[in-house]
């Protein structure tokens, strides 16, 4: 639908386009000029002082409208005849200018957008390197990311995901990096959406994952620009959602969701002992619990001889079988995680820790379990709670609950039962058609020099085969490992 020809037929058009919306002004200035935008969602100092200041200020001989939007000095300016188009960028923060007679009208970016200037990133903490983090702004968190890739080939393309909420997205990928099928395939399933709102990136990551029922994240959620940066030099692609601090960033392997950025600030020696520990702790936190009850249960010849005394004083109080007490303290030990979530962050800490106290030694005193059990526990959950990504160690927490009552239906048959499902689960996987477990199924010995090693980075000068990108050099390996005095 074309411009009406009147201010009159313009404003009534909007106003029952918009059903009468209390917070649309229609402002006249001199001329024959009208200014229609949003009160709460434009900029009133832009507004009031610099675009009605500059439109005072303009005498046009002839006078048009093509003219008129080149000497506007504010922001981005559009010129449209039809009222969608109008209208979306007027749901945005935009300003109307129109002029009786004239069939276009100008569009001016005056949005103010509620937001917060950066902070440091609250849930991938790191202790060395960068500790800015993601806002819930688009054009701060793209500029963030242009700051560390200062290329003309990181290339920014704009979507729009919902029909009611119309959310911006925007897709980021390094040319001849990124390998384009990859980039085909996300930008596709984002087209393909066909959904009324996407409130937060986590709703659009479980909308175009390769397989939304499983219960490992296929697609890596950050709040940390320089884990972005890491990815698109890696040849992966990214999505900045507007009105969310996490970004997309995959393909994924099973094996990023262990990785930190601070991998790479570290010494080479250093990082792979800290990256060993963290996939050392997956065991832990997967195997530990599940191992008491099929050795109580099953297999009391495995229990060392030094151990049986100490361990059955420990449980002569207990009335219960190992099953039953391990799923109660884990099911606790989960309440006061997502309690402590909840709370303030000072009263959760507090909750966490005395009541993890007071909890534990009334459950011993009360007879409903053992300190051996609670001492297994404990160090369960504190294992979990090494993955640098939130998803995953949700994920490895809840594969050790159907775990623990296969150890405590058939034993050690089980949790090896259990575990081979698990594996057979993860190699099925993919992610954005890229397989899952990569490099250990299929296998590729050189790829597993920055997953699960984490080798010199003279030793990884080629990027991984798992993006299959076209540039397969990250550097000349032989220049880097030359060392040249300044005399020489």
């Amino acid at each position: 639908m074309n411009l009406p020809g009147s201010v009159d037929l313009f404003e009534e058009s909007l106003k029952r386009l918009l059903h009468n919306c209390s917070d649309l002004v229609v402002k006249h200035a001199n001329d024959g000029l009208t200014l229609i935008y949003f009160c709460n969602l434009i900029d009133s100092n832009l507004v009031n002082h610099q675009l009605l200041g500059s439109l005072q200020q303009i005498r046009l001989a002839p006078f048009s409208m093509e003219g008129l939007a080149q000497l506007i000095p504010v922001g981005q300016t559009e010129l449209t005849c039809e009222m969608e188009p109008a209208m979306t960028l007027l749901l945005r923060g935009w300003t109307i200018v129109y002029k009786v007679g004239y069939s276009d009208a100008i569009l001016v970016n005056t949005a103010k957008q509620p937001n917060r200037t950066p902070s440091i990133a609250e849930i991938e903490t790191n202790v060395i390197g960068p500790q800015i983090g993601f806002t819930e702004s688009l054009e701060t968190n793209l500029g963030i990311v242009r700051s560390y890739i200062a290329h003309e080939n990181l290339c920014n393309e704009s979507l729009e995901i919902g029909e009611l909420t119309r959310t911006q997205v925007q897709l980021l990928y390094l040319k001849d990096v990124a390998e384009e099928q990859t980039v085909n395939t996300l930008r596709q399933r984002i087209a393909d959406l066909k959904i009324d709102g996407v409130i937060g990136s986590s709703v659009l990551v479980q909308l175009i994952e390769d397989n939304s029922m499983s219960i490992f994240p296929q697609l890596i959620l950050t709040e940390r620009p320089d884990r972005v940066s890491f990815s698109l030099l890696e040849g992966k692609v990214a999505l900045l959602v507007n009105g969310s601090n996490f970004a997309i960033v995959g393909p994924s392997t099973f094996l990023d969701f262990f990785k930190s950025p601070e991998d790479h600030y570290l010494s080479w020696n250093i990082a792979m002992f800290i990256r060993g520990l963290r996939f050392f702790a997956i065991f832990i936190s997967i195997l530990m619990t599940p191992a008491y009850v099929a050795a109580l249960t099953f297999h009391y010849e495995t229990i060392p001889p030094s151990l049986l005394v100490p361990l059955a004083q420990s449980r002569s109080k207990v009335p219960f079988p190992p099953l039953f007490e391990s799923l109660f303290l884990e099911v606790t030990i989960e309440l006061l995680r997502e309690a402590g979530a909840r709370l303030p962050t000072k009263v959760g800490q507090t909750m966490g820790i005395v009541g993890g106290i007071v909890i534990g030694q009334a459950a011993v005193q009360a007879g409903f379990t053992s300190n051996i059990l609670i001492m297994l526990v404990a160090l369960a959950a504190l294992s979990s709670f090494t993955t640098p990504i939130y998803l995953m160690g949700i994920s490895i927490r809840f594969v050790r609950f159907p775990m623990i009552i296969a150890a405590g239906i058939w034993g050690g048959i089980g949790i090896v039962f259990t575990i081979c499902l698990v594996l057979i689960h993860l190699i099925r996987q993919t992610s954005l058609g890229h397989p899952y477990m990569h490099p250990i199924f299929p296998p590729r010995w050189r790829d597993m020099m920055d997953t699960v090693f984490r080798l010199p980075f003279p030793s990884l000068s080629a990027r991984s085969t798992f993006t299959r990108t076209p540039n397969k050099q990250r550097f000349d390996r032989d220049q880097a490992k030359q060392k040249k005095d300044i005399d020489e």
